[in-house]
């Protein structure tokens, strides 16, 4: 068992609902626990924090052991480095911004910490806010506020459980540039919990799938998006997260170019600059393939792809097919019909044509 890891290990019995997890994750980045209403991603992270204890768990942190029934251990909360955010702010309204962020910070002696107070302001664009009291913060500058407040003590692990859920889809696109800034300037690893895939999809490198209790897939986002043995799992969400380069702006067609091992891609012009990344959504509903390069199409972005496999999807009527994109993985939904009458099976060479590309950040 590596180190650099989280190992745990929960079976739990409840009222209605069991847990039985056996978790290998990465030690850094984003880990994101995805599953439908009552899959048990929240009972997997009170697990994490020790609020609940799993009898006969385990549980290591990058070489710290917070949990080992079989030799006794058990690490209360307050004595795990954690920090968790949960969908509620839960700010001390009495107090300050300033004030909220300082109780985080004086949980960790000075010679340990290793977030800075400017550092967590800036990361979360709260500098301006420090004077007011949280009934007087939207709703995603609490929950930004609270991030900052878990970073401020310090974590060797961060978990924040749906920290969007209770915001609206506007407070959503204020939050999730912040979100993905602690994951890219901060190696401070995260397990985050989401039911909305179009969230996973955006921050996770890495997704574990959850279902009454179990789990049923864990592996790099893109890896597990692609699998056909779980399409129902992601129903009409279906489909795969590309990283892009941004290659060129064309401005006279109000349109940016983004490169990817498979090809090209355009969408609507970017202020990004070239060179700069991007990932990018593409749901399998918004891909049509041809065996032809079409000669005459208003859709811009056509790619050479190669037929993997397919598989069964709902309804009934249509079918999955994965395909390799010059090493870019990508799946199409299309009717039963058009795959018998294209004679689509494994290894045939076909065009894939994108008609929507969702840019993710």
């Amino acid at each position: 068992m590596s180190k650099e890891n989280i190992h745990a290990v929960f079976s739990l019995a409840l009222s209605g609902f069991s847990l039985d997890v056996k978790l290998d994750l990465p030690g850094h980045g984003v880990t994101a626990l995805f599953g439908h209403s009552g899959s048990g991603k929240t009972t997997v992270l009170r697990c994490v924090a020790g609020l609940i204890q799993a009898p006969g768990g385990f549980l290591s942190v990058n070489g710290e052991v917070w949990q080992d029934d079989e030799q006794g251990v058990f690490l209360s909360p307050h004595q795990r480095s954690l920090g968790y955010v949960f969908q509620e702010a839960s700010l001390f309204a009495h107090l300050t911004v300033r004030k909220n962020l300082e109780y985080g910070q004086k949980r960790v002696p000075e010679k340990s910490r290793k977030v800075g107070f400017e550092q967590a302001l800036e990361l979360l664009g709260i500098e301006s806010l420090l004077a007011r009291r949280p009934e007087y913060l939207s709703g995603g500058e609490r929950q930004r506020v609270a991030i900052a407040r878990a970073l401020l003590t310090s974590p060797k692990l961060l978990l924040l459980d749906e920290p969007l859920a209770a915001l609206d889809q506007k407070r959503k696109n204020e939050i999730l540039p912040y979100l993905e800034r602690l994951h890219d300037e901060l190696s401070i690893p995260l397990l985050y919990v989401s039911h909305s895939l179009d969230e996973v999809a955006q921050l996770a490198d890495y997704l574990v799938l959850l279902d009454h209790g179990q789990m049923i897939a864990s592996g790099p986002l893109q890896e597990t998006l692609v699998r056909l043995d779980l399409p129902g799992a992601f129903t009409e969400d279906a489909g795969v997260v590309v990283e892009t380069i941004v290659g060129a702006h064309e401005e006279a067609d109000a349109l940016t170019r983004l490169d990817f091992s498979g090809g090209l891609i355009y969408v609507a012009l970017r202020p990004e600059s070239v060179g700069c990344r991007l990932r990018c959504r593409i749901h399998a509903r918004d891909v049509s393939l041809t065996l032809e390069r079409p000669a005459a199409t208003s859709i811009l972005n056509v790619v050479p792809a190669t037929v993997i496999g397919t598989a069964e999807a709902e309804p009934p009527a249509h079918v999955l097919v994965h395909l390799d994109a010059g090493g870019t993985p990508l799946l199409a939904r299309i009717t039963r019909r058009s795959r018998d009458r294209l004679g689509i099976t494994g290894g045939l060479a076909v065009w894939a044509q994108i008609k929507a590309v969702s840019l993710l950040g």
